[in-house]
């Protein structure tokens, strides 16, 4: 999963980007800081987090800056080179580029590189490289042509393999394309031609790479709108001087294959790429993140300006020319996995019980062998399946149950519903019941009326249904308010989407109290929510501590006094029931970053509401010195803060404007500045035992007697 953030303009400067956009986006020694070079005269040191600029530089009049500008990690100094040939290096406090280190280089320069751990590299345009050092020791030495004649240098990139950098680069000539990979530690450059798997003449228009220190994964990204990878070996194993690889399809379609301006291809981390380009004919560009291992469309972004087709990205930011401004997306990428799809699973199995699995062994019921790879095996397989079921004499349970959900009536379906839940469990079980459940969905939809609500609960607690499998149940659910299934679903099911959960939250919010009061709803993971929290341990009365804390004994200055908590401190503000339903919500699993944009539709009322329980619950948490809730399953202090942060990072604008919420956010903010100053307490007791610690160990090796003083804070 991954998701595009609100973007941010890095400057209001318009910047002079040319037909071809800017010469680039380097990142200086500083993580925060980056330099842009635009594709005339000027170089410019951003701050990204004070989104304002630090120092900018430029080129005489009449001079050219020809390629971006770098920052040598080694010396914290700026490279650049105007008029191809001419290099320049100076520091934050220089201020005219005129009177700075100039060198005059005796071919022309295609591109500086420079990463940490290695010194920056010259790549000139013939295809020789040079370290600095030895090229500023004598910068009119002769430069070897590489490539040959009317080949051109498209793109270039350097890497770390092993502590050693790695340079790649690519070039292209009468629309064949070969890639260079020089290494230096062992000095070798290696030639590839790319070839096309279907032998197809496209254009390439942007190159991405990434490496698992030994294969290179080239990406290229052609005018028909696919995404190709190439596998190269960072040491070859032969010595042939030149050698062919495949360009094999990776994306098929992400962006038009009718645009004439280009489009752009990054890379983001091992399993999704940025894509940046029109998504059909003479419609604005837009900017895309796809999964690769999957490949599969994560997110997108429109750009209604306009872009110059050009993306970098460097951490969890991207650096797009939006309109005439620079404008930075931060974005952020989950682990390609179906376990990482799920979401963060903020509980564990609760010890004693039987661990249960959520998800169905496909290939186990469909009676595939575990090492069975053959897609043509597995369709004769399901064939002489099928014969021999038609070529039985008795009807299976579960066929006659299917047959039942699509023309009877509830209690006629309940009846066989009992039958096949009591018969012998076959591998087909668990898909025959998903094959249930969507007949009795379809059904529901179908008819307003009907709602087998006893038999959807029975297949539900089978353990066997998942959100994917069913993805109708819930909507359905919701619709017929039925708040027990969903609370039946939210504990069960461990793939809801974010989109769902909070639409259960606006229910269990919304819904009247009368409702609730007919509804059967597991109370596991509510205890006495409706006592008082002060009637045993929150009086303020002598003697009693408030989790190993008296704050009448304190002296600490930071620390605000809970005398006067206001009504949120001293009564549950929901009733039992929606405490329990609000629970299961609590502890439902979720990704932070597709949870906050469904948490901003919520109510305003229903915020404060939510976060006036979730106070409770903290107070709650504070009453003993376990910091956890009373119940079976209650919801944990992690849960708890973590739920208070995401409504807070949501709706905060909208809280403050809440007249009822200021006494809220009021002891919110007292409570955070009293756990400020015990933890400040802790780490000088921390600091206190260590020093005792050393002490015991410097009397082992004495011999004397002697009195000593530890004096505490």
């Amino acid at each position: 999963m991954a998701a595009l953030e609100e973007e941010f303009t890095l400057s209001a400067v318009h910047l002079s980007a040319g037909p071809d956009g800017l010469l680039g986006v380097e990142q200086s020694h500083k993580t925060d800081q980056f330099l842009v070079t635009d594709s005339s005269r000027t170089v410019i040191l951003y701050k990204v987090s004070d989104q304002k600029p630090l120092g900018s530089w430029s080129v005489k009049q009449g001079q050219v800056i020809t390629c971006p500008a770098v920052c040598n990690f080694q010396t914290g100094e700026y490279i650049v080179v105007h008029d191809n040939k001419v290099l320049r290096i100076w520091n934050n406090e220089d201020v005219n580029l005129d009177k700075v280190f100039k060198a005059t280089l005796s071919a022309e320069v295609y591109r500086i590189h420079s990463i940490q751990g290695t010194e920056p590299l010259v790549l000139f345009k013939e295809g020789a490289v040079r370290g600095l050092e030895a090229l500023l020791a004598e910068p009119q030495q002769k430069i070897e042509t590489v490539i040959s004649d009317e080949e051109v240098i498209k793109w270039t990139k350097l890497f770390m393999v092993y502590r050693h950098p790695v340079l790649i680069y690519i070039t292209e000539k009468h629309g064949a394309y070969f890639a260079y990979v020089q290494t230096f530690n062992s000095s070798v450059l290696s030639k590839y031609t790319l070839l096309h798997e279907q032998e197809e003449k496209s254009v390439i228009q942007s190159f991405t790479a990434s490496v698992d220190r030994k294969v290179i994964s080239l990406m290229s990204l052609s005018s028909d709108g696919c995404v190709y990878e190439t596998l190269i070996p960072v040491h070859p194993g032969n010595q042939e001087k030149s050698r062919k690889i495949v360009r094999s399809l990776l994306l098929k379609d992400t962006v038009s294959g009718s645009t004439q301006n280009g489009a752009a291809l990054a890379v983001l981390d091992r399993d999704h790429v940025a894509v940046l380009g029109p998504p059909l004919p003479a419609a604005k560009d837009r900017l895309s993140i796809w999964n690769t291992k999957f490949q599969t469309l994560q997110t997108s972004k429109d750009l209604p300006q306009g872009t110059s087709r050009q993306v970098w990205y460097y951490g969890e930011n991207l650096f797009i020319l939006h309109g005439k401004f620079l404008v930075v997306i931060p974005y952020k990428c989950e682990v390609s996995s179906l376990a990482g799809a799920l979401g963060k699973l903020k509980y564990s199995q609760d010890p004693g019980t039987h661990a249960m699995s959520h998800f169905v062994n496909w290939e186990a019921s469909q009676g595939f062998g575990a090492g069975s790879q053959d897609s043509e095996q597995s369709k004769r397989i399901l064939r002489r399946r099928k014969v021999e079921m038609s070529t039985q004499s008795e009807v299976p349970v579960s066929t006659q149950l299917l047959s039942t959900i699509k023309k009877d009536n509830e209690k006629h379906i309940e009846v066989e519903l009992r039958k096949f839940l009591a018969a012998k469990r076959t591998p087909e079980f668990y898909t025959t019941v998903g094959d249930v459940v969507i007949g009795l969905v379809e059904r529901c939809k179908a008819e307003p009326s009907f709602y087998p609500r006893n038999s959807v609960m029975q297949l539900i607690q089978t353990h066997g249904l998942s959100y994917s499998l069913c993805p109708g149940l819930m909507e359905v659910a919701l619709e017929k308010t039925d708040v027990q299934v969903l609370q039946l679903c939210l504990q069960q099911f461990p793939d809801i989407p974010e989109s769902a959960t909070c639409a259960c939250l606006k229910l269990f919010l919304s819904v009247s109290d009368d409702s609730l009061q007919e509804a059967d709803v597991s109370m596991d993971s509510v205890s006495d929510c409706s006592d008082a929290v002060h009637d045993e341990t929150m009086e303020q009365q002598p003697g009693i501590l408030q989790n190993g804390f008296r704050p009448e004994d304190s002296n600490c200055n930071n620390c605000e006094k809970h005398q006067d908590t206001g009504d949120e401190a001293t009564s549950c503000p929901v009733t039992p029931k929606r405490a329990a339903l609000l629970n299961v919500i609590l502890r439902a699993a979720y990704s932070e970053a597709f949870l906050l944009p469904h948490l901003k539709d919520i109510p305003a009322q229903h915020v404060t509401l939510f976060l006036q329980y979730l106070y409770f619950l903290y107070l709650k948490c504070n009453e003993n010195a376990t910091m956890t809730l009373p119940g079976i399953h209650p919801p944990t202090l992690n849960q708890i803060m973590d739920w208070i942060c995401l409504l807070l990072d949501a709706n905060f604008t909208v809280v403050v404007m809440i007249p009822e919420a200021k006494r809220l956010l009021l002891n919110l903010y007292k409570f955070v500045k009293s756990q400020i100053c015990i933890c400040s307490e802790l780490n000088k007791i921390e600091v206190s035992f260590r020093e005792l610690q050393k002490l015991n160990q410097e009397k082992n090796n004495r011999e004397l007697y002697s009195i000593e003083v530890l004096e505490l804070f």
